[in-house]
């Protein structure tokens, strides 16, 4: 069942824009981040329920995807991860195809195994994470059942 609520759009013009323009057009614009390819994270927010969405490195394996809440090293986690701690149902949109998801955040050795799944896509990952004193989260994202 697809997510409901009102649309709060990013802060940030340039994530707004990519994740707006990538969601329009069937994930056939604005598609990539320096060449990679991406995929648009539906969450619920966790403090006003509106439905944010945010562009993030494509991490597949087998119809699941990872998601990492790098933020760049940033001390800091972006707030989507609050947001999937509070609200396990998501949306992934990957080119056209458009699914619920359930969230998982990932420990031990699976954390490690998605781990290197991401930065094989991402490099800069492993730099992220040599720039925080945090360790970085990682979700798996698993296909909703119905």
């Amino acid at each position: 069942m697809p997510l409901s609520g009102e649309y709060i759009p990013s802060t940030s013009e340039w994530a707004r824009n990519q994740a707006e323009q990538f969601e329009a057009s069937g994930g056939t614009e604005a598609n990539t981040m320096r060449g990679v390819p991406i995929i648009v994270l539906t969450t619920v927010g966790s403090t006003s329920g509106g439905l944010r969405k945010t562009a993030l490195m494509r991490v597949e394996h087998d119809g699941r995807y990872a998601v990492v809440a790098s933020k760049g090293g940033a001390p800091d986690e972006p707030r989507w991860a609050a947001n999937m701690r509070a609200h396990a149902h998501v949306e992934l949109q990957d080119g056209a195809d458009k699914r619920d998801y359930d969230a998982r955040e990932l420990s031990g050795e699976e954390r490690e195994l998605w781990w290197k799944r991401a930065a094989e896509v991402w490099p800069d990952y492993d730099a992220y994470q040599a720039k925080t004193d945090r360790q970085i989260a990682v979700y798996v994202l698993e296909p909703r059942e119905a």
